[in-house]
């Protein structure tokens, strides 16, 4: 409820405008049966036929005006629901996009996308209706009966017996409603990502033929989500159906005592008649009420799930200033340990030092801890030991965004977006023409993108699809290469590339980015040799460190995957 206090207060006085309007609109409804009354029990006897044409005009003056009022008030209740929904929209997707990657891993990708879609929809739904019938339904309904008590009294308390029903019915099915949806929120949650991950991995999917098999998974988790759907609805829908049984039992009711009181000649035809139409629009606004209620369940639920997400607090403090390092060194880690889970430690005890200008290679075996040493260098996660040091700086010193400045970077798993491949390469920079050519030139991408007809104008698809492998890793060191950055982060960016593409990728390197500081993770041990140092990891420990040269001396590990690779003996 803070979050939408929050965000409904900058559009107070616009609902407030509407909500008036709509109240307008709905007591000038509420006198329609009145006059209507009026004309049937005072006019027509008289038989003056002007009486009744006048106040007939006046009954369809009144129906334009409230139906003017209301379309107005309407039109105005779907522009506040649509703008505080994108601001809260946007404010969610610029919270996702500043999580840390422990808070993501704990919400988790499919949740946000569920929060960002069918959450802020229904909150959508809930202002929309709530500024629609939330001022109408109650006008109409108290409204209604008041006129019921000026025409009829005796009808007028025979209706007013059954409404502490009604609002029993109505209180205690909303109450267990809120609840109810919160879990179809989460069943949504598992779906989404059952569908994200087919999604991505549809081509394995296929590959190994297990169409069947994800079929079999996406039905689990569609079942789950339909049987909490059918369990809040089947409690939510007894709502209607509940106050439809106990209106008709009250339009019973009302119908056999006033009969009785027209042949008593204790009441009038145009009476019952109005009353008749009262009954009816109250019963619409108390159907109108329930509506609100279940509404407002499937809201407040989805509102709760985004206030979650919004009030993560990932502030540090900033009162610790953590002692700096060696300035002599320009990237250095000191007995640096870290677990993901908190449970068992993924890396270990890891050390190294790096001079201005001088490459780190790093080897292991897939979940050695090679990508967490770059995700911890650019504090995606924080570290649980040691420290990290940036040119002699603790980088828990230096805010996130001026350290993430100073790299370019090739992640394993790296994405090119739906643009132009010179969009992509620049990602929103302002990057000299230059400094792109010479960019794509240097990761040996020239040869295919101006080979293109299109150039650097060429339309790639999500994630690069139309073009190969070996073509995305190139354009994306190209999108490194641009900013000419202090350092250079590779994780396996060369994996895809001929080997006599990536001699030529390493020698640009070695000859135009001397300066730069680099740590390149790579499967291929070429793409390593000249490192001035290379760590071997094992299990997320060093188990060998040094040169290329030494590490053939004195690591069994290494010698065997270079004997492997190149059978000992490796070439420019």
């Amino acid at each position: 409820m803070e979050m939408l206090k929050k965000y409904c207060k900058p559009f107070m006085l616009s609902m407030t405008i509407g909500l008036l309007i709509k109240a307008v609109g709905s007591l000038v409804e509420l006198f329609l049966p009145f006059i209507l009354s009026m004309i049937i029990d005072d006019i027509v006897p008289t038989q003056n036929i002007n009486q009744v044409l006048i106040w007939g005009a006046v009954m369809v003056v009144c129906s334009f005006l409230a139906w003017g009022l209301n379309v107005y008030a309407n039109r105005k209740a779907s522009k506040v629901a649509r703008d505080i929904t994108e601001n809260i929209r946007h404010d969610l997707f610029a919270k996702t996009m500043y999580l840390s990657c422990t808070k993501t891993d704990e919400v988790t990708i499919p949740s946000l996308e569920s929060r960002l879609t069918s959450d802020t929809y229904n909150v959508h739904r809930m202002l929309g209706m709530i500024q629609r019938m939330g001022v109408r339904a109650p006008i109409l309904t108290i409204g209604g009966i008041l006129m019921t008590f000026i025409l009829e009294p005796t009808l007028a308390l025979v209706f007013l017996a059954i409404l502490p029903i009604i609002s029993w019915v109505i209180y205690v099915k909303s109450t267990r409603g809120v609840p109810l949806f919160n879990l179809v929120q989460k069943a949504t949650d598992r779906m989404v990502q059952v569908v994200r991950e087919n999604i991505q991995g549809i081509r394995v999917i296929k590959a190994l033929s297990k169409e069947n098999t994800e079929k079999n998974r996406y039905f689990e988790s569609n079942m789950k989500l339909r049987d909490q759907e059918r369990n809040a609805n089947i409690k939510m829908a007894m709502i209607n159906p509940s106050m439809t049984l106990l209106l008709n039992v009250g339009l019973t009711l009302v119908i056999l005592v006033g009969a009785y009181r027209v042949n008593q000649g204790l009441s009038e035809t145009g009476k019952i008649i109005a009353f008749m139409s009262y009954f009816t629009i109250i019963s619409n606004a108390l159907i109108a009420i329930s509506n609100i209620f279940v509404m407002t369940s499937k809201g407040l639920a989805s509102s709760d799930r985004i206030q979650d997400v919004l009030t993560i607090d990932e502030s540090l403090d900033e009162s610790i200033v953590y002692p700096d390092g060696d300035s002599q060194y320009e990237l250095e880690f000191k007995d640096v340990s870290f677990s993901y889970l908190k449970v068992k430690d993924n890396i270990q005890h890891i050390s190294f030092k790096l001079r201005k200008g001088e490459t780190l290679g790093i080897l292991g075996a897939t979940g050695s801890g090679k990508t967490t040493i770059m995700q911890l260098l650019l504090r995606f996660y924080e570290i649980d030991s040691g420290a990290i040091y940036i040119q002699g700086k603790d980088i828990r010193n230096i805010p996130k965004h001026e350290l993430r400045s100073m790299f370019g970077i090739v992640m394993q798993n790296d994405f090119l977006f739906s643009d132009t491949i010179k969009e992509n390469i620049m990602f929103g920079r302002s990057i000299e023409a230059d400094d792109l050519d010479s960019a794509v030139v240097d990761a040996q991408a020239s040869e295919f993108i101006y080979g293109l007809d299109e150039k650097l104008e060429h339309h790639l698809t999500s994630k690069g699809t139309n073009v190969s492998g070996g073509q995305r890793q190139r354009i994306l060191l190209s999108r490194a290469f641009a900013s000419h950055p202090e350092f250079m982060l590779l994780d396996d960016s060369s994996s895809a590339l001929d080997y006599g593409t990536d001699a030529r990728l390493r020698k640009a390197i070695q000859e135009k980015y001397q300066d730069t500081t680099m740590v390149i993770i790579a499967q291929r041990i070429s793409s390593i040799k000249n490192a001035d140092q290379i760590i071997v990891l094992d299990h997320g420990e060093i188990s060998a460190q040094g040169t290329h040269q030494e590490l053939i001396e004195s690591s069994e590990i290494y010698a065997s995957i270079s004997n492997s690779q190149m059978g000992g003996a490796l070439v420019d």
